[in-house]
């Protein structure tokens, strides 16, 4: 049998727990970990790392609209989003960062079915009859991504923050003039906002930036705020992503380019939030831009494709991880979907169920994933397997988020780092895991539980047939 060796470069994880070497174990404690990249993974036999397909769910009766700049967030049991619009009496020219643009909000209990409260707030379109929370302020409208703040005592008054500003268009290098960079925006409640300081200033050998979705979020694994923004590479001048972080929203480090495209390849966006059952791992939703592919219809070029790309970062780190490199979300067989930048999706992934996960279309189409869902060790007819690096945890008992068909099933042995099998715990001592559950307890047959090895280096050597294994975690 052919055997596959994943090797990724040795990195040092900014969390508690996250620190590795060759030469130590994987300290995993008690987290949740997902097979999305080949960071726990030693070889694969007979088994492939495999990207999952979103599945569109039936269409709400009142969607969202068809934007761009959306933000999706879960603030207890209720589903916030926020939007860009644009006044219909504005007359001017259309431009990113045109006075016209405003800010629209709207609500969920469910996550599927969507109200638009009025708000009176703001006159646009003739009315203050209207969702509108933030009007007559370009040009920070164009791109305005608010994130709830779960930084351990924040003021109530900064509940929510924002980062959002656009330099203008065309090539700005040597520009040092202020107030081109992202500026702060605070609110207590999602709603009412106050703009600060400029937070991010635009740097001078940059041709161009920020004219794109700039996400950022308290990160509680790093323990400071996190911002990925739009970045141009140069010489190719594609479209690309650069991080940079702060402790107090208010001084922010230089920015480090992350480089995930791929050669020729634009990254429209990012989208790029902490996972919400596994903070340290952050989800990236970007936009894949192709230009000239398509047919040009009037005067308008409609020839530029999108889709939507799979990646993912580990906090601390300055690289993504790009094991899928082909679509998340394919643009479908609706026509309107193969026209100029027509798919985006919001930021963040939310449970939408116990065992489900949302992700929003701007088309106002709603994809879903079964929890910790985006990809999987996957097995075929044939009998495969896999070995975990060395590892330590917390604990009493494996947890696994597993599917497998009516003969799919998964043995797991647990070795010593030099491959041996502990005794009581070797694949024939495993009870086989069946059929389809997120949470599901591995247990073996001598009842034993694994908290004697609690602290010990380990490995895991996983034996699956038919069947996907999404996730692991040690729980008490």
């Amino acid at each position: 049998m052919k055997v596959c060796t994943l090797l990724i470069p040795s990195l040092v994880w900014l969390w508690p727990g996250l620190a590795a070497t060759a030469a130590e174990p994987i300290s995993l404690g008690s987290r949740l970990e997902l097979f999305v990249d080949p960071y726990l993974i030693e070889s694969l036999t007979q088994t492939s790392l495999k990207l999952h397909e979103p599945v569109k769910a039936p269409r709400p009766q009142s969607p969202l609209p068809v934007q761009h700049m959306m933000t999706v967030i879960k603030d207890g049991d209720l589903f916030r989003a926020w939007y860009r619009g644009s006044d219909s009496n504005y007359k001017g020219p259309f431009h990113s960062g045109h006075p016209g643009e405003i800010i629209q909000y709207a609500e969920s209990k469910d996550g599927h079915e969507w109200t638009f409260p009025k708000l009176g707030l703001h006159e646009a379109n003739g009315s203050r009859d209207n969702n509108v929370i933030l009007a007559n302020m370009p040009p920070f409208l164009t791109n305005f991504m608010p994130f709830l703040d779960n930084r351990p005592g924040i003021p109530k008054e900064e509940r929510y923050k924002a980062l959002a500003g656009y330099p203008g268009p065309g090539d700005k290098r040597g520009t040092t003039q202020p107030g081109r960079g992202l500026f702060a925006f605070v609110s207590p409640d999602g709603i009412h906002w106050t703009k600060k300081h400029e937070a991010i200033p635009y740097r001078p050998e940059w041709r161009h930036a920020f004219d794109s979705p700039n996400v950022s979020f308290w990160s509680e694994a790093e323990q400071k705020y996190v911002c990925y923004f739009r970045t141009w590479s140069e010489p190719d001048r594609l479209r690309t992503i650069s991080r940079s972080t702060s402790p107090d929203f208010i001084t922010w480090s230089p920015p480090a380019a992350m480089q995930p495209n791929q050669p020729g390849e634009h990254l429209y966006t990012s989208m790029t939030h902490p996972y919400f059952r596994a903070p340290h791992l952050y989800i990236a939703l970007p936009t894949r831009y192709v230009p000239g592919v398509g047919e040009k219809k009037g005067s308008e070029t409609t020839n530029n494709v999108t889709d939507v790309l799979f990646m993912t970062s580990r906090a601390g780190t300055e690289a993504f991880d790009r094991t899928f490199k082909e679509a998340f979300i394919r643009p479908g067989l609706d026509p309107n979907r193969w026209v100029n930048r027509a798919n985006y999706v919001a930021c963040n992934v939310l449970p939408t169920g116990p065992q489900e996960m949302s992700i929003y279309h701007r088309s106002g189409d709603r994809y879903t994933l079964r929890t910790d869902g985006f990809a999987s060790v996957h097995a075929g007819a044939e009998e495969g397997e896999f070995l975990t690096k060395p590892i330590t945890f917390t604990g009493r008992t494996l947890i696994l988020n597993f599917s497998g068909s009516a003969v799919g099933q998964l043995r797991v042995e647990i070795q010593d780092v030099h491959g041996t099998p502990i005794p009581g715990f070797s694949l024939a001592d495993c009870e086989p895991v069946t059929g389809d559950q997120i949470e599901l307890p591995v247990r073996w047959k001598n009842g034993q539980d694994l908290a004697k090895l609690a602290g010990q280096p380990i490995r895991l050597r996983f034996t699956l047939r038919d069947s996907d294994l999404f996730s692991l975690r040690f729980r008490q």
